[in-house]
């Protein structure tokens, strides 16, 4: 499977924002659904944001919403994940993949099904004064 390239990540202070891009010279993601995830040390990796890939709908983690913004630029084939008001506990790599579709099977967050791609490099946000 093809990998989606990550990038914008960085050293932030608290408080700070940073714009996350997610794309691919090799995927299309036209129609495709795409979702951001992170994965902190020691912990596991969680699903954090999704995008749909028909109607561009968004979902999002209790935690993130209104501080995160994830859209996507069909004519860049890119989806971002803006962030804003970084606290140090959303220091992770951030990574995103590409499904076939998005499940919502509780009251927030979201869940890709039908992944297309596989897990990337990764781009590494670290929030701290």
């Amino acid at each position: 499977q093809v990998q989606l390239v990550e990038s914008g990540g960085g050293l932030v202070q608290p408080g700070g924002s940073l714009r996350l891009t997610c794309g691919s010279s090799e995927f299309n993601l036209d129609n495709y659904a795409v979702g951001w995830f992170r994965q902190a040390p020691g912990l596991e990796r969680e699903e954090i944001a999704c995008v749909s890939g028909r109607d561009t709908s968004t979902y999002y983690q209790y935690y993130v919403e209104g501080r995160f913004t994830i859209s996507r630029d069909s004519a860049k084939n890119t989806v971002y994940l803006e962030m804003s008001r970084l606290q140090p506990d959303d220091t992770a790599t951030y990574y995103c993949r590409a499904a076939r579709t998005i499940t919502t099977p509780q009251i927030t967050g979201c869940r890709l099904v039908g992944l297309a791609t596989s897990w990337g490099q990764g781009t590494q946000v670290t929030v701290s004064s």
